[in-house]
């Protein structure tokens, strides 16, 4: 079911924003005119914009609060800018955050299990005149064991063409995105996981190196949030202390998702252990307490092999020297030592026969005959 709207009116640039339609997996939420044209298809224009009603008027995009169980009832504005009658497909799917750090929408093949589920359009196929605008109204029934917190998805209009000979098929969709909160306890949290540092050395004995630090920032709360980042790499006791510049902040997650990171840092001093720590200070949404700042440790060795293989070698080149200088001190002692036996031997031999005797002689001894 749609109510048709006489004439189709223009998108206000303050409500709608632009959209690139494009081939199968493009997606675009928050809409506005929608133009497509590629060397093998025509090029077709249409616009999305919420409805005014009792949620709002001049939205950009949906967003609601409700308890499990809860039905919203609303709208939404599909205007055909083409000249010939335009027919789209309607229908709602989940959200994730894109590897671009964008919100996004899964394709239609997925099966949702959130919002995509909860949404059900009046009708699943409406065809707008052209030149005309058709108001198209939804609900969305919470699901009664909807988790509290933050869930995310948009409502999307989507126009097929047949393959075109080389198999592909266009499937250009334009759509506004939906956010919604779930009460309940809220309890906003991130975490780091698996958090890795690995140190290459330097071939120059006295130079830094190089490190890489991964991580993956998991949202273990409900609520969505981003956050800035900062990594700091330290040797044992905090020594060289170095900081990872130009850390770009952690796009907004939704609950369960998660972001890798990879961090080079350069100039890095090997001193045997380096100590890494991934530091995150969270941005939430609206109306959510803050979460303390979460930090991550792990270390890994830093050896400078550069330096001590130098320092092995001059410690070499100092042993041997000791060493040579104690052989030719030994020599020249057992040189010395030779002389004195030799010069004490000729000393004896230069004396005669009677140096060699020696007799003990003890007081109160005679010597030769006398009376008895």
């Amino acid at each position: 079911m749609s109510r048709r709207i006489h004439p189709a009116r223009s998108p206000r640039p303050a409500v709608l924003t632009t959209a690139l339609l494009a081939l199968a997996l493009t997606t675009a939420l928050a809409g506005a005119p929608a133009h497509a044209a590629t060397d093998a298809t025509p090029e077709v224009t249409w616009g999305v914009r919420t409805a005014t009603g009792e949620h709002g008027d001049g939205r950009e995009n949906y967003a609601y609060e409700a308890a499990p169980g809860d039905t919203i009832a609303d709208a939404i504005i599909i205007a055909n800018h083409d000249t010939a009658p335009l027919e789209l497909d309607i229908y709602g799917a989940d959200g994730f955050t894109s590897s671009s750090g964008q919100l996004d929408v899964a394709p239609r093949a997925v099966t949702p299990r959130e919002i995509g589920a909860w949404l059900v359009p009046a009708t699943d196929r409406v065809t707008v005149a052209p030149g005309e605008a058709v108001e198209v109204p939804f609900t969305i029934t919470v699901a009664a064991n909807a988790t509290p917190g933050d869930h995310a998805g948009g409502i999307l209009t989507a126009l097929t063409r047949p393959p075109l000979e080389d198999g592909v098929t266009v499937d250009r969709r334009l759509g506004i995105r939906i956010h919604l909160r779930v009460t309940g306890a809220i309890a906003p949290a991130l975490a780091v996981d698996d958090l890795r540092v690995d140190y290459a050395g330097t071939p120059a004995p006295f130079g830094a190196g190089q490190a890489t630090v991964t991580y993956t920032v998991r949202n273990s709360g409900n609520v969505r949030l981003s956050a800035s980042q900062g990594v700091t790499l330290a040797g044992p006791f905090g020594l060289f202390a170095i900081g990872a510049p130009g850390l770009t902040p952690v796009p907004e997650l939704l609950p369960g998702e998660t972001w890798p990171v990879e961090v080079e840092v350069g100039g890095v001093v090997p001193a045997f252990v380096l100590n890494a720590v991934a530091a995150l200070d969270a941005v939430p949404t609206a109306d959510a307490p803050v979460p303390q700042r979460v930090e991550a440790r792990a270390s890994t060795a830093a050896v400078p092999w550069s330096f001590l293989a130098v320092l092995l070698v001059l410690a070499g080149a100092v042993a041997l020297w000791v060493a040579t200088r104690r052989r030719r001190r030994a020599a020249r002692q057992a040189r010395e030592d030779a002389r004195v036996r030799d010069a004490v031997a000729q000393a004896l031999r230069d004396r005669g026969p009677e140096s060699a005797m020696v007799r003990d002689h003890t007081p109160g001894d005679s010597v030769g005959s006398g009376n008895e």
